[in-house]
């Protein structure tokens, strides 16, 4: 049976507390939506900001929304060197010992202690996905992308919830690099 799953390209983007939104954007501020993403719930928000590193800054970086229990920078690694942030990759969430970063908005700014990170690259599975491909979650997956750069993604994190749709988050390095796409397909192939 072959194990084929949509790929979704995640370009540079924020998740932020309710606490770090209220002092970019002013007190009681909600994000507003712009889009839906892939997964349930989840969705671009209007709103952007600035991130601000030693050597050099990005504006209108997408909010990513719901608010979070942590905030969180996700940038590429092409990114993190062109900005002066050393981030290392991490699965998305473990921020312990990360450099930080500012963020400015139109009503503030924010200095990020920790969280800025290259994410490790995954694949969302509904349990029900999960247990039809008997894979668990935090396994480690071989990914095959086809096409005229295809590549074999190795270690590719299984994460696994009632609340997941099926779909593989690669950055802009990994996608450019293997000619992917969003909305592209792969075959996990171990």
């Amino acid at each position: 049976m072959n194990k084929i799953v949509p790929v979704g390209v995640s370009a540079r983007h924020i998740h932020l507390t309710q606490e770090h939104i209220e002092i970019l954007f002013g007190a009681g501020y909600q994000l507003t939506e712009f889009k839906p993403l892939s997964q349930p719930g989840q969705f671009a928000a209007n709103e952007t900001v600035a991130v601000i590193g030693s050597k050099g800054q990005f504006d209108k970086v997408r909010i990513l929304g719901p608010a979070r229990p942590a905030s969180q920078l996700e940038i590429s690694s092409t990114d993190s060197f062109a900005i002066g942030v050393k981030a290392p990759v991490r699965e998305s969430g473990s921020i312990e010992g990360t450099p930080g970063i500012t963020v400015k908005g139109p009503a503030g700014e924010v200095e990020l202690k920790e969280g800025v990170i290259v994410a490790a690259r995954h694949i969302h599975f509904h349990t029900s996905d999960a247990a039809k491909w008997d894979i668990k979650d935090k396994q480690l997956l071989k990914v095959r992308v086809g096409g005229e750069r295809g590549v074999v993604f190795e270690n590719v994190i299984a994460r696994v919830s009632d609340s997941f749709a099926l779909d593989m988050h690669i950055d802009t390095d990994e996608a450019n690099a293997a000619g992917v796409k969003n909305g592209d397909s792969a075959e996990i192939v171990d």
